[in-house]
């Protein structure tokens, strides 16, 4: 782990493969799995988190472009780039030894739809003059989620960065001690309400924020999106619908 005596570059950390019968795995050590990818099926959403941040398509099912800061194994990407086939996507991930291991996880080569960027997340975010529909958080390094991918500059960036009916997804660790702290924090940002869930081993949070109309749903509205999206999605959602319903007929406010 990194300190004030010995600070990690997120640059040089070498991420290793792991690999079974049945799945690959990205890790900078064995006490955590960055990515996780099913032999059998490649595409498909191995962690429960990851399905989880896809419950976005409940508020935003149709996203002409998206930007995606993490790249880990690819997991989202991939998903994204091959079941929303008309939305633009952008990833950004900070270390180079991350993307070089594309190929390991089968990440799509860059295209005129979907591109990874060598950079920071943050300065990224801080400096793009494109609006997204979506714009994914799911950055960590060796030792958990980066300050610069946190702060509440960062957060007000994310909303500056959004079209006006853009929504931010951003997986949280629960090991972080200020978890709850930045779910505030991620509200106060976007001036409004937040749904937030728990991952189903109970060890991320996923926070959806965006504007109150489009996060707030009742029964009706919730069995409405549902209906309205495509099986791949439901299949990759069933798992975590009942708390994307609680989460979104219960927005937090700020």
């Amino acid at each position: 782990m990194g300190s004030d005596f010995f600070p990690i570059d997120p640059h040089a950390l070498r991420p290793f493969v792991y690999e079974d019968e049945r799945t690959v795995s990205m890790h900078f050590d064995m006490c955590s799995t960055q990515s996780c990818m099913r032999r059998a099926d490649p595409y498909a959403l191995e962690l429960d988190y990851t399905r989880a941040m896809m419950g976005f398509l409940l508020v935003e099912p149709n996203p002409a472009t998206m930007l995606m800061i993490g790249l880990g194994g690819g997991s989202l990407p991939k998903y994204c780039h091959r079941h929303l086939s008309a939305t633009d996507i952008t990833v950004v991930e900070i270390n180079p030894h991350v993307i070089a291991m594309r190929d390991a996880f089968f990440v799509p080569r860059d295209d005129e739809r979907f591109r990874v960027v060598c950079d920071d997340g943050a300065r990224f975010v801080a400096a793009s003059p494109a609006r997204y529909d979506v714009l994914m958080v799911d950055g960590f390094n060796y030792d958990g989620q980066p300050a610069g991918l946190c702060s509440p500059e960062f957060y007000r960036a994310c909303r500056a960065a959004l079209t006006p009916t853009g929504v931010a997804v951003i997986n949280l660790h629960l090991d972080e001690p200020p978890c709850n702290g930045l779910v505030e924090r991620i509200a106060r940002a976007f001036d409004g309400e937040v749904c937030s869930l728990l991952g189903e081993r109970g060890s991320n949070m996923i926070v959806l924020a965006g504007p109150a109309s489009a996060l707030r749903q009742d029964t009706m509205g919730f069995a409405r999106r549902w209906t309205a999206l495509a099986d791949v999605h439901k299949r990759t959602l069933a798992r975590c619908a009942t708390r994307l319903a609680r989460g979104l007929r219960e927005p937090e406010s700020a």
